[in-house]
């Protein structure tokens, strides 16, 4: 259990992030920090997760005076590009196109802030996943769901039709939805 005085804030609007810090029992509270998430061009995948939650983790302090604050940002990476999430229906159906029958990597960056202490521990997690041979029309009903449109690789591995999309995975599975909660339950322990 992790046991602090200090109001413990998540700093993501990802609805999937809110529920894995849930389903530990961890008590926070949900703000939302607008940052720009930008690529850089020929910065390593491991690297941009982690800057920009690093850049979270400084838009977060200037709204929160006092706590322990979490960020992270979730990329999918395949022929060495980053795939973001999806710009729009076209580009849903090209991403998925893309990873249908071949293994890409899913990076999870993440911070945590200690305003007591002025301590920040940065880390990631790495998680290889391989697709099945998608068939073009399960494509499209898929992002007719409208599921895939919030999501970095235009998928969700938990709780929608995503998840049949995945043959296999090497790594960590909460890493996929958004989250490697054993890294960061270690790592709050380390922080409080």
């Amino acid at each position: 259990m992790i046991n602090t005085k200090l109001p413990i804030y998540l700093a993501s609007q990802s609805p999937r992030r809110k529920k894995l810090l849930e389903q530990i029992n961890l008590k926070f509270k949900v703000v939302v920090v607008n940052t720009a998430e930008k690529i850089k061009k020929g910065e390593m995948p491991v690297d941009t997760c982690k800057r920009i939650a690093l850049e979270k983790i400084e838009a977060a302090k200037n709204i929160i005076p006092n706590g322990l604050i979490i960020t992270a940002d979730t990329i999918v990476v395949i022929d060495n590009k980053i795939l973001g999430k999806p710009k729009n229906k076209k580009d849903a159906f090209r991403i998925l196109k893309m990873l249908s029958g071949r293994t890409h990597q899913v990076y999870t960056g993440f911070s945590l802030f200690n305003s007591e202490t002025g301590k920040t521990i940065t880390g990631f997690e790495r998680t290889i996943v391989k697709f099945r041979d998608l068939e073009e029309d399960e494509i499209l009903n898929y992002i007719e769901s409208g599921s895939p449109m919030d999501k970095a690789g235009a998928y969700g591995i938990q709780d929608d039709y995503g998840a049949v999309f995945v043959e296999k995975i090497t790594g960590c599975y909460y890493n996929v939805v958004g989250l490697p909660l054993a890294k960061i339950y270690k790592n709050l322990l380390r922080i409080i």
